[in-house]
């Protein structure tokens, strides 16, 4: 693997589907704005730095 490989991606069709299924209908291009400044903000720095926490806390304990 290189350094310039996706680990994690949300596309715009994955967002649609999940609308299609959770409120019955495709989004505007309006509430994809909203919806990509909510991912952004749910997956911020913050968020982001609890999770590389937990995933190399767990490496750490199973490789030891």
């Amino acid at each position: 693997m290189t350094e310039s490989n996706i680990i994690f991606q949300i596309t715009e069709e994955d967002l649609q589907n999940e609308a299609i299924e959770r409120i019955g209908r495709k989004l505007t291009e309006n509430e994809i704005d909203i919806a990509k400044k909510g991912i952004e903000w749910g997956l911020g720095d913050i968020t982001l730095m609890i999770t590389y926490d937990t995933i190399f806390n767990e490496m750490i304990k199973f490789s030891s």
